[in-house]
């Protein structure tokens, strides 16, 4: 089932990758965001950066939430187990 539900994705995605890369590779650099030139690749390049800054300090901070969770239930097993 695995294999299965594997390749319908791989398809999937490969079915999605075809139809949109005729009008991202367009002719004369007009693609789906327009004109392309350095300035779009610019802020495309500084979208990315904080993007992915933002990403890894939101799923830090997600990180350090669970584990505080997790360790006030160990403390609170632990205060049950003594009493």
């Amino acid at each position: 089932m695995n294999r299965a539900r594997a390749i319908a994705i791989a398809a999937v995605m490969l079915v999605s990758l075809l139809v949109t890369a005729s009008p991202a590779m367009a002719a004369d650099g007009v693609g789906t965001w327009g004109r392309t030139d350095d300035k779009v690749i610019t802020f495309w390049g500084f979208g990315l950066m904080i993007f992915f800054a933002l990403l890894v300090v939101g799923l830090s901070l997600l990180q350090n939430r669970l584990e505080s969770r997790k360790d006030r239930e160990r403390e609170e097993l632990e205060r049950l187990r003594r009493d």
